[in-house]
């Protein structure tokens, strides 16, 4: 099939499309707290996921930002070229071509701190497969995870721990342990990460693309690349949108959520 001809659907219809799906990946993990899924990278690829995909990316604040390739995502305008655009990353994930670049790294200042916050916007091309990934793995994983989790999950938020601790402290709970891991992103075990997707996917090709997004690689203003053998850069991800019923980066993309 030439991907460039592919008729691309619809967006609302494929955003509706995408949640009925969604609703039976979530209701298959919390059936069986023990299935591990396979051939989900199909989804990822499917027309329907990386339409919902790309509306998310362009919809983002910082579709603006343009990764190493030097493509900000809100540059891609028109019917013509955002089909070419995605056929063009469809036709890479089916003939498993795709390989993704290292992430810019920029640098911006930390509220609060005199230090400086490393930010890393991967290219629009891999803010959309990032994207797909999510909206794949997210409501399988949202299966596991543990009701007091508010961190990058769909539909939770600061106000909903606030919520939570305000509860608990009307039930005589009296103290309150504040903790913060240092380097949290900076230092994350790309095998721990991967042990654990393992415990849910088996698709190797999806493992891969987790893999190749781990160890992409960081490029500094001054154009040298740095290997990421341990760490997630924060930054420039692609944010959850409504679409869920319910690294590499922090603030919503796939690397936040593993």
């Amino acid at each position: 099939m030439n991907t460039g001809e592919l008729a691309w659907p619809d967006p609302d219809q494929a955003a509706w499309r995408v949640r009925q799906m969604q609703r039976k990946l979530h209701h298959w993990a919390v059936e069986d707290s023990d299935r591990c899924f396979d051939d989900v990278f199909n989804l990822v690829c499917h027309p329907d996921f990386l339409t919902v995909a790309w509306e998310r990316v362009r919809g983002n604040k910082g579709a603006r930002s343009a990764g190493v390739d030097r493509l900000a995502p809100a540059s891609i305008t028109g019917n013509a070229e955002t089909v070419a655009f995605l056929g063009q990353v469809r036709g890479e994930l089916k003939s498993r071509t795709f390989a993704p670049l290292p992430v810019r790294e920029r640098l911006i200042p930390k509220p609060g701190s005199s230090k400086l916050r490393r930010l890393g916007i991967p290219t629009a091309m891999d803010r959309t497969v990032q994207a797909s990934l999510l909206l794949v793995l997210e409501p399988i994983f949202e299966a596991d995870f543990k009701p007091v989790s508010y961190g990058f999950r769909p539909r939770r938020r600061a106000q909903d721990a606030i919520a939570e601790i305000h509860t608990l402290g009307s039930r005589n709970y009296h103290w309150v342990f504040e903790a913060d891991i240092a380097a949290c992103f900076d230092e994350l075990s790309h095998a721990a990460i991967m042990e654990q997707v393992r415990q849910r996917i088996i698709d190797k090709r999806v493992l891969a693309l987790i893999k190749a997004f781990l160890k992409a690689g960081i490029m500094s203003g001054d154009g040298t690349v740095r290997d990421s053998d341990a760490g997630t850069p924060q930054g420039g991800g692609a944010t959850r949108g409504r679409t869920f019923v319910s690294g590499c980066t922090e603030g919503g993309s796939i690397m936040s959520m593993v």
